[in-house]
């Protein structure tokens, strides 16, 4: 699902429907007699000026042909009902539902919680706990005996000493004694959270509950979080059947000498790192921050580099050796950076329930929602012991037809909410007083209803969120339109695709490419020794043993089939079989032994085919997009055009 949202996100990027219109303004142009408006032209070529690369596209009548184009799909879509789809019905109203949250809960309730998130977040807090486990629904009697417990046992460890304590009690069943070690904001349950991070360190905090049952907690220490890392790493993964008859920790180990003798890691990450996506920026990585990366090790490593430039040694993980470089580090980003994800964060958790809370007191005061509800007293007269074994059923006598409550517009009756009544019974709680349930249900009844009125209303009260929807609805309808036409057909129809590819085979070539063994130094003599010993065909292990002594690496070597963009070869390497001559490259030398030039070569349909796939959906949709612009006739009003045009200009 996030895959199609993010392509529906590139589809409307360039051309973005607007609903809104002035009934006045001049038509641009026509596509079947439909009329499109200057303003909408004008709003959507503005808003994305900024957002295109492509030169062309901010030309006007460039940006009018993408517009069109655009136009003759959405109605190539709406003439085939795609709008009208279950499928895509329910897609648009989820998501309609997702993007209301951020238009009706309470904006300064939901600063607030990501405020206190920043700090929390800021900090780390290491702290052990004891937890007398009982049910969410446990019964009066049971809840209070582990409050009892609980209370109890933090007299103890005042006197006897908490991890005494701690130890002494924990079963692993009913209670539970843990060291939980260092936690951010975000680790923990939000009630958990708060005690620990509202306990002073040394302190144990008062007995308090949450879903899991009843805790008390010691914070044995608190600390600035470990922030953000910037490194760059060299990476040599681990590989059976290595080519080079070394092991990887010796290729490591032999890199690291390297470091040591003074030559520069951007240089080596470029020549040696496995790692292709990081190689050719000398090793650097993206900044990170604990527990970001799925490698411990890798973390603890980098977080343990102290200054600027320090380099590690040597260490192993599960993707392999690595030598890690701090580039730069940072204690905590800034609030606006890191703003919109925690207000994200906090929209999932338990701090969700403070803003809907919110949320229904600021519903209840738009729609003059009373808290007293008098109704409720005839709805606890009807309950019966039934309502406990889930075989509840309203009364022959109910009041059905009498109005309860009414938000906005709606009216809400009695019978509404004795269905309600009845269909949600399942799983109530044997121990729950009749006033108590009609009481819980009215509420969660009455919440639900008025999020329900005030979401299917907001495209009327709220122009900015109309206009998301209707970007949105038009991307959605695109997406299932290009899917259906182009995309899937493209993929199944194996018989064209084989065809394209038999037709257009120049553009599926391998290229020139060579078996070869690359000598790195970066010393001009080692190479030409090195040279000398692989026209002798010296096994590479003795040319090592010869050239590498004293402890010192002054020769690493690489070796494989490769192209003239492999990160071990320069610019202007020359493709002939031998011994190469000596090149300068990455702040080294190389020499290589080109055993083997392999000629260009036609790629065989399975091994291009997933290019060949994209090559023919582009293919398809260009004949496909003709095909329209037949069907449907566009017609550009070109005074008008020229009047959009001088408009820009000016």
């Amino acid at each position: 699902m996030q895959l199609k949202h993010f392509i529906i996100l590139l589809l409307t990027a360039i051309v973005l429907h607007v609903n809104a219109q002035d009934d006045n303004n001049e038509v641009l142009f026509t596509v079947d007699n439909e009329p499109v408006y200057v303003s909408e032209f004008l709003r959507v070529y503005n808003k994305n000026l900024d957002l295109v690369q492509d030169e062309s596209q901010k030309d006007v009548d460039e940006y009018l042909s993408l517009f069109t184009t655009y136009k003759l799909k959405l109605k190539e879509a709406q003439v085939l009902e795609l709008d009208k789809k279950p499928s895509y019905l329910r897609e648009l109203n989820t998501y309609k539902k997702q993007l209301a949250k951020n238009f009706i809960y309470d904006n300064k309730v939901t600063d607030e919680l990501v405020e206190e998130a920043y700090e929390r977040v800021s900090y780390e807090i290491k702290a052990n706990h004891i937890l007398i486990k009982i049910p969410e629904n446990a019964n009066p009697q049971d809840t209070l005996v582990a409050f009892n417990t609980i209370g109890k046992l933090r007299d103890r460890a005042l006197t006897e000493g908490f991890e005494k304590v701690r130890k002494e009690v924990h079963n692993g069943k009913s209670v539970f004694g843990e060291e939980l070690g260092y936690f951010s904001g975000f680790r923990m349950v939000y009630k958990f959270e708060n005690e620990a991070f509202n306990t002073n360190v040394g302190d144990i905090s008062q007995p308090f509950r949450t879903r899991f049952g009843y805790h008390i907690v010691k914070v044995i220490d608190k600390r600035k979080s470990r922030g953000e890392r910037t490194v760059a790493h060299i990476m040599v993964a681990i590989k059976q059947n290595d080519t080079l008859g070394e092991k990887s920790e010796a290729r490591i180990r032999d890199i690291y000498k390297k470091l040591n003798q003074g030559e520069d890691f951007d240089a080596l990450a470029k020549q040696f790192s496995d790692d292709k996506n990081s190689a050719l920026k000398g090793g650097l990585l993206s900044s990170f921050s604990s527990g970001q990366l799925s490698s411990p090790e890798f973390e603890d490593v980098a977080f343990n580099l102290e200054n600027i430039n320090d380099v590690s040694e040597p260490f192993k993980t599960k993707y392999g050796w690595h030598i890690v470089k701090l580039h730069a580090k940072k204690l905590a980003p800034p609030f606006s950076d890191i703003k919109s994800e925690l207000e994200a964060k906090v929209k999932r958790d338990e701090r969700s329930k403070l803003i809907d809370e919110a949320l229904t007191i600021k519903l209840k005061a738009k729609y003059n929602i009373s808290d007293e509800q008098p109704a409720l007293e005839y709805f606890v007269s009807i309950l019966n012991d039934d309502y406990y074994k889930n075989t509840w059923k309203l009364p022959e006598d109910f009041k059905g037809d009498s109005p309860l409550i009414k938000i906005g517009n709606q009216q809400f009756s009695f019978k509404d909410f004795g269905v309600y009544l009845e269909k949600t019974q399942r799983g109530t709680n044997s121990k729950s007083t009749f006033e108590t349930i009609v009481s819980e249900k009215y509420n969660t009844f009455l919440n639900t209803r008025l999020i329900q009125y005030q979401e299917n209303h907001l495209e009327e009260e709220n122009e900015e969120f109309a206009h998301i929807v209707n970007e949105y609805r038009d991307g959605l309808l695109l997406f299932d339109l290009m899917e259906t036409t182009i995309w899937n057909t493209a993929k199944s129809d194996s018989l064209k695709t084989q065809n394209y590819y038999n037709s257009n085979k120049e553009k599926y070539m391998l290229p020139k490419r060579i078996d070869a063994i690359v000598a790195s130094s970066t010393k001009q003599r080692v190479l030409k020794k090195v040279a000398e010993l692989l026209e002798q065909n010296m096994d590479l292990e003795n040319i090592k043993n010869l050239v590498n002594n004293n402890g010192e690496v002054h020769v690493v070597f690489t070796s494989g089939i490769m192209d003239a963009t492999h990160q071990a070869l320069p610019d202007n390497f020359e493709f002939s079989k031998g011994i190469s001559k000596i090149y300068k490259h990455n702040k080294a030398f190389i020499v290589a032994k080109v055993k083997a030039v392999l000629p260009k070569k036609l790629k065989t349909f399975e091994e291009a085919q997933g290019l060949i796939i994209s090559d023919y959906q582009t293919y398809k949709e260009e004949n496909w997009v003709k095909q329209l612009k037949e069907k449907y006739k566009v017609v550009v009003n070109q005074s008008v055009l020229s009047k959009v045009k001088n408009q820009i200009k000016n």
